[in-house]
């Protein structure tokens, strides 16, 4: 007797493929994802515990806190040659402080008084 080969090419039989296809992708990204959540607390201990001695080795590779080579220079105390300079009055930029901020609070005002007339709020 002559057998019949059994046709593969069914639509049921496609999909039924397809689904499975589907789900052996599925199943291996899940189990991607799992080795991925299980090695997140190894990775971040790993980074923190890289910051802590690049922080620690930053700390240790300066020199004397009271080296004076490297502490930043006092410009009160620079070398000016004896040339000391006694700095302008404080009445001065006081008084021009104040100037600024009235032209700013009129500025202001002024859009202001223009929103209200062109939006009429």
């Amino acid at each position: 007797m002559l057998r019949r080969l059994p046709s593969s090419a069914t639509p049921l039989h496609r999909k039924q493929e397809k689904l499975s296809r589907r789900e052996s992708e599925l199943r291996d990204e899940v189990a991607k994802l799992e080795r991925v959540s299980a090695d997140a607390p190894r990775l971040a201990e790993e980074t923190s515990r890289r910051q802590r001695e690049e922080l620690f080795r930053r700390a240790n590779q300066g020199g004397n806190r009271l080296d004076a080579s490297v502490a930043l220079q006092d410009k009160r105390y620079g070398d000016d040659g004896g040339r000391a300079r006694r700095p302008g009055s404080l009445r001065k930029v006081r008084r021009e402080g104040r100037i600024v901020f009235l032209v700013l609070v009129i500025a202001l005002s002024a859009a202001l008084i223009w929103l209200v007339t062109h939006l009429h709020l």
